[in-house]
């Protein structure tokens, strides 16, 4: 299920967003998710949007979250702490689509 949602956004990722961060920790099992996400789908998205920047910033304790920003710096946030990588995929979308 995320990877059809990671296809669905394609290189359409661009269009709101100028830039996605993962926040994620590397032995929690909050954080499962969001790096299956990353090892499942990472290279998908930057196939499909190669000059986007896509950051992952990996901190031992850090809760799961993923960050969204927009035109004029705008930011948006979305914890993904103790979600499977399907929900994130979701969660990416819908920050996706939003106009912020």
């Amino acid at each position: 299920m995320a990877a059809a949602a990671v296809r669905n956004l394609g290189s359409s990722l661009a269009k709101n967003i100028r830039e996605i961060r993962i926040h994620l920790c590397q032995s929690s099992a909050a954080s499962q998710g969001a790096r299956d996400f990353v090892e499942q789908n990472y290279v998908t998205l930057k196939k499909a949007n190669p000059d986007f920047p896509i950051l992952i910033r990996e901190c031992s304790g850090v809760q799961a979250r993923l960050w969204a920003r927009y035109d004029f710096g705008k930011e948006k946030s979305v914890s993904v702490d103790n979600m499977s990588a399907a929900q994130v995929a979701a969660a990416l979308q819908t920050l996706a689509q939003s106009k912020h």
